[in-house]
C-alpha cells in the first residue's frame, strides 16, 4: 500500500451537495490494512477496510467521489442500515463519543466532518432513510456529537439536515401516490371503454394538440419528472444478487427497491403502445398517414430537445408489427425524416450513432447558457443495458475475497453522469390537458393492435389470415369496431 493515497480518479457529473471542498481534509490518512492501490487509485479492499475509509477522523475527510461510489456500491455487500450502524459505531469508538468525559475539543473538531458525511448521505441517497433503523442511527449519532462545546450548533445542523431529508421523502411519497392515481385513472378509462364502448367518447392525439413541438415539450415534462425521482441506488438494487461470501439471503431479497426505475421503464412501454394505438385507430388511410407524419415530427422535436427516450419510444411504436405492416398507409407518408431518425437510433455498432449524438448533447449541456440546452434524457433501456453488462462483465469480488473497487469506480462514473442529467428542471410550460391525455388515454393491447391493423389493411398471408380469424371470434372484435368508429374523425 502506497504512502500517498489519492482516493478517486475524478469524474464529471459528480453531485454538488455543498459543504466542504473535497480537498479540504486531504491530509495523509493513517494506514488501515486491507486497501490496495493501482496507479495511485484505490483498486480493491476488504469491506471492513472500505468502511473505515469512509469514516472521517480528526485530520481526514474522505474524497466525495469515494463517498458516492462506496455508498452506491456497498449495498451489494451490506444493507444500508447495517452500514449506518457500523459507521456510527466507528465514529463513537474512534472519538470515544459514548464516554461522558470525552474531550470536547476533539469532538468539536470532528463533529462538522461527521455531520458533512451524514448530510451527503441523506441528500444523495435519501431513500435509504425510509428505513426507521436508519433514522434512529442518524439521530443517535448526532445526539452523541452534541456533547461538544457547541451543542446548539450541532443540533441546528442536524435539524436542517433532517428537515431537508423529511421534505425529500415527503415529496417522493406524494409522487408515488400521484403515479398510483394516474395508473388507476388509465385503467378506469380502459375498463369504461370495454364495458360500454358506445357510451365512451374517445379522442385522439391530434384532436388534443396538433403541434408536434408542444407535444414534444410535454413528453419532456413527463420524462424529466420521472427521471428526477429515480435514486442512484436503484441502478444497483435492480441487479442485486446473492453475495457468494454471504451465507444469508441477498441484501435486498426482502424488498428489492427499484420501483421508480421500473415505473420509468413502464412509461417508455406505454408511450410506444400509445403511438401504435394512435396510428392504428383511424379508419381511413389518409388519417393514419397524417398521424404517422405527426409523430415523426414529434420524434424529430424530441431529438432536437435532447429527449432521446421519448424519441426511441415513438420509433419503437412505429416499428411494432401491427404498424409497420400497414404498407398502404406508409406509401402515403413522406418518410425521409423518419429514415434520418431511424439512422440516428440505429442499433448497429452498439448504437454508435446514438452514442455520438448523446455525447454531443452532453457537451452542449455542460456549456449551456439556458435551461433548455441543459436537457439530456438518455435512451433509458440502453443505459440500463450498459450498467447490466458492466455489472455482469466484472466480478464484484476478486479471488482474494476483496471487493473489486475498480469496477465500482466505473459504475459510479456512469450513474453520476445520469445524476447530473436528472437534476435539470424542465423549462417548458405545462399543458395539463396534453399531459393528462399522454398519461391516461386508453391504449390497445398487442392483440387489439393486430386486429385494428388487419381491419385497416387485410391479411397478406395465411398466418395473418389465421390470426385475424382467431381475433375476430372473440369480443375484442366488437370492441375494436366500436372503439374505432366512435373515435373523432377529421
Amino acid at each position: 500500500m502506497q504512502d500517498n493515497m489519492p482516493q478517486t480518479p475524478p469524474f464529471t457529473g459528480q453531485l454538488n451537495t455543498g459543504g466542504y471542498n473535497k480537498n479540504l481534509y486531504q491530509t495523509k490518512e493513517e494506514s488501515y490494512p486491507g486497501l490496495y492501490y493501482h496507479d495511485n487509485n484505490l483498486a480493491s479492499g476488504s469491506l471492513e477496510a472500505l468502511i473505515h475509509h469512509l469514516v472521517p477522523t480528526a485530520d481526514y475527510y474522505p474524497d466525495r467521489t469515494y463517498i458516492f461510489t462506496f455508498l452506491l456500491s456497498s449495498r451489494l455487500f451490506i444493507r444500508p442500515y447495517e452500514l449506518m450502524t457500523k459507521v456510527c459505531h466507528l465514529c463513537m469508538e474512534q472519538q470515544r463519543l459514548s464516554d461522558p468525559q470525552a474531550d470536547k475539543m476533539r469532538v468539536r473538531k470532528i463533529a462538522p466532518k461527521i455531520l458533512q458525511l451524514l448530510t451527503e448521505w441523506t441528500e444523495t441517497f435519501s431513500y435509504d432513510f425510509r428505513d426507521e433503523r436508519m433514522m434512529r442511527s442518524l439521530k443517535e449519532l448526532t445526539h452523541r456529537l452534541a456533547i461538544g462545546d457547541e451543542p446548539a450548533e450541532v443540533k441546528k445542523i442536524y435539524l436542517s439536515m433532517s428537515q431537508g431529508l423529511i421534505r425529500r421523502l415527503t415529496v417522493l411519497s406524494q409522487y408515488e401516490e400521484a403515479l398510483v392515481k394516474i395508473n388507476a385513472t388509465a385503467a378506469e378509462r380502459l375498463t369504461a371503454v370495454k364495458a360500454k364502448p358506445q357510451a365512451a367518447i374517445q379522442r385522439d392525439m391530434l384532436s388534443i394538440c396538433n403541434d408536434p413541438f408542444t407535444v414534444a415539450q410535454q413528453l419532456t415534462h413527463i420524462e424529466l419528472e420521472r427521471l428526477s425521482y429515480i435514486g442512484p441506488e436503484e441502478f444497483v438494487q435492480a441487479f442485486v444478487q446473492k453475495d457468494p461470501l454471504d451465507n444469508d439471503k441477498s441484501c435486498f431479497s426482502d424488498h428489492k427497491k427499484a420501483s421508480n426505475l421500473e415505473a420509468y421503464v413502464e412509461w417508455f412501454n406505454r408511450l410506444s403502445y400509445l403511438v401504435a394505438t394512435e396510428i392504428c385507430l383511424p379508419v381511413k388511410k389518409k388519417h393514419r398517414a397524417r398521424v404517422v407524419e405527426f409523430f415523426i415530427d414529434v420524434a424529430r422535436e424530441c431529438f432536437n430537445i435532447g429527449n432521446f427516450n421519448s424519441l426511441m419510444a415513438i420509433i419503437s411504436g412505429m416499428n411494432m408489427s401491427p404498424v409497420s405492416r400497414l404498407k398502404k398507409t406508409w406509401s402515403k407518408v413522406k418518410t425521409a425524416k423518419f429514415d434520418i431518425l431511424e439512422h440516428q437510433m440505429d442499433p448497429s455498432s452498439n448504437f454508435y450513432n446514438y452514442r455520438t449524438a448523446l455525447r454531443g448533447a452532453t457537451q452542449r449541456s455542460i456549456t449551456a447558457n439556458s435551461s433548455r440546452e441543459k436537457i439530456v434524457i438518455p435512451f433509458f433501456s440502453l443505459l440500463i443495458k450498459d450498467l447490466y453488462f458492466l455489472n455482469e462483465g466484472c466480478a464484484n469480488r476478486l479471488q482474494s475475497g476483496h471487493i473489486n473497487f475498480e469496477k465500482f469506480w466505473e459504475l459510479a462514473k456512469q450513474v453520476s453522469e445520469f445524476m447530473a442529467w436528472k437534476k435539470v428542471e424542465c423549462p417548458f410550460e405545462k399543458d395539463r390537458k396534453i399531459l393528462q391525455y399522454l398519461l391516461t388515454a386508453p391504449v390497445f393491447t398487442e392483440d387489439a393492435l393486430y386486429l385494428a391493423s388487419y381491419e385497416s389493411e387485410g391479411p397478406e398471408n395465411n398466418m395473418e389470415k389465421d390470426r385475424w380469424k382467431s381475433l375476430r371470434c372473440n369480443r375484442l372484435y366488437t370492441l375494436i369496431y366500436l372503439f374505432r368508429n366512435l373515435t373523432r374523425k377529421e
